[in-house]
């Protein structure tokens, strides 16, 4: 099946807290598609430049074209948990201070549009999920070979399923009489084990969004791209980041507010606001889609855009 167009949520939101130097050198962690990074060179002077991450092979190959047209880009075929490691992976950086990184977390539309990645239990295809699916384990064989317990805590922390251990239940009986290949095999199982859907979500919503944060390391992948990425920040550079859902807009939260908290020192002792080691301030409040931006990607409704500047 064809993918639908991809809309770059929150895009000028976005760019215009992230690019504050026309010349400056910027990260996108994500490229997707490329509607962030288009918008960014699209800011940028002659003398700016912009790296792009992505682990989606398809991802890559249309950020290899865009590198054809515009020598101010480059997109590097890895996670953006490599973020710290960025001037090791390109050496003509070193020495070079970077003005801004943007992370957009949200799964791309042709992700979920082609059937054939296996992200979506509205179409049937292959159960892979991979975002970088010229490797690693796929879903089904997860889901085939993992032991009940594991699966419950899947289910349960990361897609804050509370009938997780009926679910677990169910795919070990299915997979016995027979192994899970297909979305809709899954799909259909899961939703037979839910015995009470919420209003206007599909009952399968949070187990595929589990698993899917499960194969990719999605959080753990964003826990070092946080760290990683405010390292690399210069003074004064913007961290931008995009998210979907409750996990990763609390872990981005926290982590802002805690770099720009700084240290914390017991109750009553004499503190110095030099002592508190502060890295990072929060630049204004959570940004969401407006009216206009819904009406056009209904995707959009639950993202939330972040940002912090560089101490």
């Amino acid at each position: 099946m064809k993918a639908t167009p991809h809309f770059s949520v929150l895009l000028q939101e976005s760019v215009d807290a992230l690019v504050t130097n026309p010349n400056g050198i910027y990260v996108d962690g994500t490229f997707g598609r490329g509607g962030h990074s288009r918008a960014i060179l699209n800011q940028l002077g002659s003398e700016g430049r912009l790296i792009a991450f992505d682990k989606d092979p398809d991802a890559v190959t249309v950020g290899e074209a865009l590198a054809q047209e515009d020598e101010r880009f480059t997109i590097v075929h890895d996670s953006f948990a490599q973020l710290e490691q960025l001037k090791e992976l390109l050496p003509e950086l070193s020495g070079s201070r970077i003005d801004g990184v943007l992370l957009d977390l949200g799964v791309s539309s042709p992700q979920l549009d082609v059937a054939e990645r296996g992200f979506s239990f509205m179409q049937n295809g292959p159960l892979d999920m991979r975002m970088d699916n010229s490797k690693g384990q796929t879903a089904a064989e997860w889901i085939n070979t993992a032991e009940e317990g594991e699966i419950i805590f899947v289910l349960r922390e990361y897609g804050e399923e509370r009938f997780a251990r009926r679910m677990a239940r169910a795919v070990l009986a299915e997979r016995e009489k027979t192994p899970f290949e297909t979305t809709a095999h899954f799909a259909k199982v899961i939703t037979e084990a839910n015995p009470r859907w919420e209003k206007g979500k599909n009952p399968a919503t949070r187990a595929f969004q589990a698993v899917r944060i499960y194969i990719n390391r999605e959080l753990a992948d964003l826990e070092l791209a946080l760290t990683g990425g405010l390292t690399l920040l210069d003074s004064g550079g913007r961290f931008v980041v995009i998210s979907f859902h409750s996990l990763e807009d609390r872990m981005v939260k926290r982590f802002f507010r805690e770099q720009s908290r700084g240290k914390q020192f017991p109750a009553g002792l004499p503190i110095t606001e030099d002592m508190l080691n502060k890295t990072a301030k929060t630049i204004g409040k959570a940004i969401k889609a407006g009216d206009g931006e819904l009406d056009q990607n209904i995707r959009s409704r639950s993202a939330v855009l972040r940002i912090a500047e560089k101490l």
